[in-house]
């Protein structure tokens, strides 16, 4: 939990979050931690829902994911990082005699077509709005 919270309040000074991690030994609870009561709330929410062993949850608001995503990586407790999103998403879960644990991610919906020539000029001007391009 130290070391997320670390890299997240250091990755930016206005980034808002909440880390949630559930425990897979020992006692087994949810831990959580943050800046954040509403974001804490919800990824102790989500840990909670979804009950698998050594798993993390992060929920922010002011940055977004691309924002954090490399330096997470880099912590040395993580091993996979499953998704990193803003769209709706389902996770699916195994569960045996043992426990549960996370299969897969799905991340949103599927494409519905190509982009047109003005999708690509919208998509650019977003990338400016939002301050990922010049």
């Amino acid at each position: 939990m130290e070391d997320l919270y670390e890299t997240l309040i250091s990755s930016s000074l206005s980034i808002k979050f909440g880390i949630a991690f559930c425990e897979a030994s020992q006692q087994r609870l949810i831990r959580t931690d943050g800046n954040d009561d509403e974001m804490i709330r919800m990824a102790s929410d989500a840990a909670d829902m979804i009950g698998c062993g050594h798993t993390f949850f992060i929920f922010m608001k002011d940055g977004f994911p691309i924002n954090v995503l490399n330096r997470i990586k880099n912590v040395d407790e993580v091993v996979r990082i499953f998704c990193a999103t803003a769209n709706p998403l389902e996770v699916i879960v195994a569960e045996s005699k043992q426990g549960r644990g996370v299969m897969a991610v799905i991340d949103g919906e599927s494409p519905i077509g190509v982009e047109t020539a003005d999708d690509k000029e919208a998509r650019k001007a977003f990338l400016r709005k939002i301050g990922y391009k010049r």
